[in-house]
């Protein structure tokens, strides 16, 4: 049984059509990179992994069984923006999530809780290279340390999928190289499931094991928002590719099989 699967997967918002017949099966382990213009409906997608989105129609299955219409400990996230609590330390806020998972009312743990919740914390701190920086405020971090921060946050109740929305985005490319070190690490090590949004074709080459294209196959100018983004390519990607000559390829081909403009654009 795959891990996760969707038939004739669809989200609507009233008439507004954002993504229509999504067909996939993603097992274990697989690394997903997501392109495709803006706006196509990529981060809703992730939201509908996340729960925080239903769906219109079709199914989505995890494990075989509808996926919860609601945030759990098996699904982390991170996004470009640092979400990370400015108020708290690097400790305190990779602490956040055990609390409200264990004191649901107060978000706040006391004794043996507690001590396992530093010493959780203070692993997943450690994973991400942080362990320096424990009683820091996110203000005193830099980018690339933040966006450290966010994913021991994501980690921290060892999630099976991780759920990646441009997380590098907004990071110098030396440190956009640290980071894609360090997300390649944790996937092996943790067995990870990732689906990861990118704007930069050569990252989603370099660390997908697996591309998805969404674009939109139908239009009609009298009513733009009638039809919906589905998935147009899903290629599976080799760990020993050039990933520079493939991604300049794979966009070349994006042109001549007259894939949207404003897509291959985006993808450039």
């Amino acid at each position: 049984m795959s891990l996760l699967s969707a038939k004739r997967l669809e989200k609507h918002y009233g008439h507004h059509i954002v993504l229509e017949n999504l067909n996939f099966s993603v097992e274990q382990g697989e690394f997903v990179t997501l392109v495709g213009a803006s706006g196509c409906g990529k981060t809703t997608f992730l939201k509908m992994l996340l729960g925080t989105q239903a769906i219109s129609k079709g199914t989505l299955l995890l494990d075989g069984q509808p996926i919860p219409n609601e945030p759990g400990p098996d699904r982390g996230v991170v996004f470009q923006k640092y979400s990370v609590f400015p108020h708290l330390t690097v400790l305190g806020n990779v602490m956040m999530a055990d609390e409200l998972h264990s004191a649901k009312l107060l978000g706040k743990t006391f004794g043996a809780t507690r001590r396992r919740a530093i010493e959780n914390a203070n692993a997943r701190i450690d994973e991400v290279g942080l362990g320096h920086a424990l009683h820091k405020y996110p203000h005193e971090l830099s980018g690339g340390m933040q966006q450290r921060l966010a994913i021991a946050q994501a980690l921290m109740m060892r999630p099976r999928i991780l759920l990646l929305d441009e997380p590098f985005g907004a990071l110098d490319p030396g440190i956009r190289q640290d980071m894609h070190a360090l997300i390649t690490r944790l996937w092996q090590e943790q067995q990870l499931t990732i689906f990861m949004i990118t704007h930069d074709l050569k990252e989603a080459f370099a660390l997908g094991t697996r591309l998805w294209v969404f674009d939109k196959t139908r239009h009609d100018p009298q009513a733009p928002n009638a039809y919906g983004a589905t998935i147009t390519y899903d290629l599976p990607l080799g760990q020993h590719t050039d990933e520079a000559l493939s991604a300049q390829a794979f966009s070349q081909q994006l042109a001549e099989r007259g894939v949207a403009t404003h897509t291959q654009e985006t993808l450039l």
